[in-house]
């Protein structure tokens, strides 16, 4: 099960969810076509740059909370990654504004990282991934849009089922399978930060209540239900091409009637529109 698109559109050009995809992109692609087939090289790379709980929990390598944001594992794990960025970002960077949604974004990720080290802190495992800041992203969405329609992928076997459900049930569904996957896991969650995620979307929810506040609290869900604010225009019936109206340049002939005779003054008021009469 993953999302496909949302049934919300923004005002203002994404740009900052733009720029975030194509860094993670660009960093990516930066190491891993040259390191994923060689682990040796490529766990030394992560020893670098990826954050290992119980290195920054010594106050050692303090600068991986921000860069392991920008690293990922594999090619299924940015993708995936950037799917939900780009489905649910936007909208939180149309209600925060570009650098309010950068901050939000960061602090959602460092958020993340300090959930994880708080549920295992003496983990040498290091971890990587966008996912903690992008939960953060969707803990916002569920807040400002619980009733927004999201296009959800159903893959049984060879056979593709797609739905729209509301938000509230994508991402409760997901923030719940986090929980119940996290409880149920034991030292390093066999690879996935479950608590990281869990984290990041906690506090995306906390760092998005001044937002849904100044745009009117439970007046916001009143006016607009949960749905999104700037609905979906849906092309109607007939051509959109506009119709072009072409001008003549041929000359009528003149109505020699209606000139005045030489020498003959002709009299009246002057009309507020040109001309006598």
């Amino acid at each position: 099960m993953f999302p496909l698109r949302d049934h919300n559109p923004s005002e203002r050009t994404p740009v900052i969810t733009w720029a975030l995809i194509a860094l993670n992109a660009i960093v990516f692609l930066s190491y891993y076509p040259s390191l994923g087939g060689q682990e040796r090289l490529l766990l030394a790379f992560y020893d670098q740059w990826a954050l290992v709980p119980a290195e920054v929990a010594r106050g050692l390598e303090m600068h991986t909370i921000l860069t392991s944001m920008f690293l990922h594992g594999g090619w299924m794990h940015i993708i995936g990654n950037m799917l939900f960025l780009y489905i649910f970002g936007d909208n939180l960077e149309d209600q925060m504004g570009h650098v309010g949604y950068l901050l939000f974004y960061l602090a959602g990720g460092v958020a993340a990282a300090l959930a994880q080290m708080a549920a295992n802190p003496y983990s040498s495992v290091p971890m990587v991934g966008a996912s903690g800041a992008i939960a953060g992203v969707m803990g916002g969405y569920l807040l400002l849009f619980p009733r927004a329609r999201v296009d959800i992928a159903f893959i049984i076997f060879v056979i593709v089922k797609i739905v729209t459900v509301p938000a509230w049930l994508t991402l409760g569904l997901w923030f719940g399978l986090q929980l119940v996957n996290g409880a149920a896991s034991t030292g390093d969650g066999g690879g996935v930060a479950y608590w990281a995620h869990a984290g990041g979307f906690i506090a995306g929810v906390v760092l998005t209540v001044p937002v849904w506040l100044r745009v009117g609290g439970p007046g916001f869900w009143a006016r607009t239900s949960g749905h999104p604010p700037h609905q979906e225009t849906r092309p109607t019936g007939g051509s959109v091409i506009p119709r072009v109206v072409r001008s003549s340049t041929r000359k009528e002939p003149r109505d020699l009637t209606s000139v005045p005779r030489a020498g003959r003054r002709r009299t009246g008021r002057r009309s507020p529109w040109g001309g006598s009469r």
